[in-house]
């Protein structure tokens, strides 16, 4: 869930709910001071500290101008997360290490690929998870598990989609037969 959005539902919980969800994310979600806050958000810095220490209320338009300043720095995170991130590739070594490119052009973008070995489902789901907070804008992992990291990642998920490899190990395979 997006800063704003958590932000947006504490405010329908409570008063209380609210302010400690906007302490929270002053401080650690933002990494801000109040000051800091109060001017980037151009709301006056002694409004804030009035509204935190309880001895003011919420009302409506201090609550737009918090939750417009949050979307703004959001939005501004998301574009420079897509600037700067990877696409994260989660499977098994053996297909890792046929990899060879480690960055590669897709519509006029130049994109960083990053590798990431899972030989089991529950290693793929750690791995899309740090990869997210490694700063990855999407993952490419095995349809087996992709449908679960699409449940718990914010970020895009696509599976693999190996045709020529699975008839290659048919052919292998159907060798073996004999």
């Amino acid at each position: 869930m997006m800063t704003a959005d958590v932000i947006i539902k504490a405010f329908v919980e409570s008063d209380e709910a609210f302010i400690t969800k906007l302490r929270l994310t002053i401080k650690d979600e933002l990494n801000m001071t109040v000051g800091e806050f109060s001017e980037q958000s151009g709301i006056p810095a002694s409004t804030i500290y009035k509204l935190l220490s309880g001895h003011r209320e919420p009302n409506v338009k201090l609550f737009r101008q918090i939750v417009s300043f949050l979307k703004e720095v959001e939005g501004k995170n998301q574009v420079e997360k897509e600037r700067s991130g990877f696409i994260a590739v989660i499977a098994a070594r053996p297909v890792l290490d046929r990899i060879s490119e480690k960055k590669i052009k897709v519509k006029d973008r130049l994109l960083t690929i990053r590798e990431y070995s899972a030989t089991s489902m529950e290693e793929a789901i750690v791995a899309a998870i740090k990869a997210e907070r490694d700063g990855a804008i999407a993952v490419v992992c095995a349809p087996i598990v992709s449908t679960t990291i699409e449940k718990v990642l914010r970020i895009p998920v696509t599976s693999i989609m190996p045709r020529d490899s699975l008839f290659e190990a048919i052919e292998v395979a159907a060798g073996k037969m004999n």
